[in-house]
């Protein structure tokens, strides 16, 4: 059998399964087939969107999967302290609705995020999440292709099943880009090893050339397991719980118009991600009791935290710089019968680049401590822009206005350019979630809260203004680099290049990197804010567990895919132990069965 096929999708599902999983993203793709390695329990994935198709699988085509089938298309409230140059003033928060989640969708840039980080999660009173806890889980999943950085077995491992490489393709500003950072004082570094501060190369969740979601790292390896069942098209609406014992007994879902219910013998685990896990959890009566009242949902338990303590990584967009050399990926250009030939013959050429994205750095500002390697700033080097396919799907992914893109970028419009992406790595900034109304359908209100901590504007202007420095370094300079320096519609009563004007420009084209997290965070018992314990047990209710990126208590430094794997790595560990140690005892008995 072909292990790259589709995996297969259950005709009948049963009635009750020993575990029911709701959503199969990066984690929940991970916890399934970690659960399915003990042949006496049977697993049911819930998955709201479908298959993945031949399109994901390229990795220069990402952006155009967003607002697409796959994506749930959210959009944030409009809010006056970012995306001042979106349409309404929302920002588009693309998450993947379809097996595999948003790693679907993503650029697949492989990066664990810093040691203090989690460190820090432990100092919180959350046991067992230090980084010496956690790098092995990290290790476990990972096939490192890179085979100096394999030999390196304290950081990376071979053989696991998300593989891990470096771009098949680089374009010559790749290695510009690193000796840009040299030239700023910077080593060159493993950004995943004993060091974080510094440039190199970005690595990806690839294989071969073309994507390597979690799905089909992680699902597609397990479909002939017998305990495995998947169910897709299956929206959940609901966690079932039986009031008065407040035992979660399973969940309702929605397929092909009707309304089912599956029972879970032992745990339901939720991992639906940021921004539907509290969203159920609230639908399901579990969240703030007064939001609950107000829509009309009866309250099982009291969950202030339930949707709040929401953080994302933002960037600056935007920042072009032209050059003189037909060399940078410019869309037009490079998706053409050759290059699609290329890569069907060779797994190579443009087709293999991810928008660009070419070399990572970290860096700190001087609000950062610099001598403790806890970086504030990550550039995302890019031999790309937003011009650089004439502001078709950059503009429409970004949910750029008309006026803005054509005011800001017209006059470059597929011209040769670099960008350089600031993303804060620690925003101060919580947004919150809510519910719109108790109707499972409707969406949830986002509020994203960008830049409404002054603290949070200050990192990110000093990032800006460290970007346009690397780009007045001779080893861009030899490119002819000269920064587009187009002053922004709404800030244009400022002087440019001071910090009042940058302060104003952060808040116009402020770009989401995609990584809503922290909305149901891990905390001790006295945490009144806590959704889940160290073991990411609901409080409240039994029965329960969420696994996903909602759990951190702050965002990791850096790109947040590895670590959401990781969380479903180490979940599943939590749920294996706790079953294993109670064999003994009977399962539950399900209410009417």
């Amino acid at each position: 059998m072909d292990p790259e096929n589709q995996p297969k999708v259950t005709k009948n599902i049963k009635k009750e399964y020993d575990f029911v999983v709701i959503g199969g993203g990066s984690a929940g793709s991970v916890v399934v087939n970690r659960l399915t390695e003990n042949p006496e329990w049977s697993v049911l994935l819930l998955e709201a969107g479908g298959h993945e198709t031949e399109i994901t699988d390229v990795p220069i085509l990402s952006l155009y999967l967003h607002k697409s089938k796959l994506d749930w298309k959210y959009r944030t409230q409009p809010q006056d302290s970012a995306c001042q140059a979106m349409v309404d003033r929302r920002c588009c928060w693309t998450r993947g609705k379809v097996l595999g989640g948003s790693s679907v969708l993503n650029t697949m840039l492989y990066i664990r995020g810093n040691r203090r980080d989690f460190d820090q999660w432990e100092s919180f009173g959350n046991p067992g999440w230090s980084y010496d806890d956690v790098l092995p889980y990290f290790k476990k999943s990972q096939d490192q292709r890179n085979p100096y950085l394999a030999r390196n077995t304290k950081y990376h491992n071979s053989g696991g099943y998300l593989t891990v490489q470096d771009s098949p393709y680089n374009t010559p500003l790749g290695v510009a880009f690193l000796q840009a950072g040299e030239e700023m004082g910077y080593d060159i570094i493993d950004v995943n090893g004993a060091q974080q501060t510094g440039f190199a190369f970005y690595q990806y969740t690839m294989r071969r050339g073309t994507r390597c979601s979690a799905a089909k790292a992680f699902i597609r390896p397990i479909q002939l397991r017998n305990n495995f069942d998947l169910s897709l098209w299956s929206h959940v609406t609901k966690i079932l719980v039986v009031p008065g014992t407040k035992r979660v007994y399973g969940v309702e879902f929605i397929k092909e118009g009707r309304k089912e219910v599956v029972y879970a013998k032992k745990e339901v685990i939720l991992s639906a991600g940021a921004i539907n896990s509290p969203q159920l959890l609230m639908l399901s009566g579990i969240g703030p009791k007064e939001h609950l009242k107000e829509v009309g949902i009866p309250v099982i338990h009291d969950s202030p935290g339930v949707g709040q303590n929401l953080q994302d990584h933002i960037a600056v967009g935007g920042l072009a710089f032209l050059i003189d050399y037909p060399i940078s990926t410019v869309m037009n250009r490079l998706v053409n019968i050759n290059s699609a030939l290329r890569y069907a013959v060779t797994e190579d050429g443009p087709l293999t680049s991810n928008v660009g994205l070419e070399a990572v750095g970290f860096i700190s500002t001087k609000y950062a401590n610099q001598s403790d390697d806890w970086p504030d700033i990550e550039f995302m080097m890019t031999s790309a822009s937003t011009n650089s396919d004439g502001g078709t799907h950059v503009k429409n992914a970004h949910g750029l206005t008309d006026e803005f893109y054509n005011d800001v970028f017209g006059n470059i419009n597929n011209r040769d350019v670099f960008g350089i992406f600031p993303m804060m790595l620690r925003p101060r900034s919580r947004g919150f979630i809510k519910l719109k109304s108790k109707n499972p359908l409707d969406y949830p209100l986002m509020y994203h809260n960008y830049l409404t901590d002054p603290h949070d504007v200050n990192i990110l202007r000093e990032g800006v203004k460290a970007a346009i420095a690397l780009g007045e370094t001779s080893s861009m300079k030899r490119f002819g680099a000269r920064f587009h320096s187009r002053a922004l519609p709404n800030c244009r009563h400022i002087p440019m290049f001071t910090d009042e004007y940058w302060n104003c420009a952060v808040r116009q084209y402020t770009m989401t990197i995609y990584h809503m997290s922290c909305t149901a965070k891990m905390g001790p018992p006295t945490d009144p804010m806590a959704v889940v314990d160290p073991e990411l047990r609901v409080y409240g209710v039994t029965g329960l567990r969420l696994i996903d990126a909602s759990i951190m208590p702050t965002i990791t430094n850096g790109n947040i895919n590895a670590p959401v794997i990781m969380i479903g790595e180490k979940g599943a560990d939590l749920v294996k132990k706790q079953w294993l140690s109670r064999r003994k005892r009977d399962s539950v008995t399900i209410p009417g069965s």
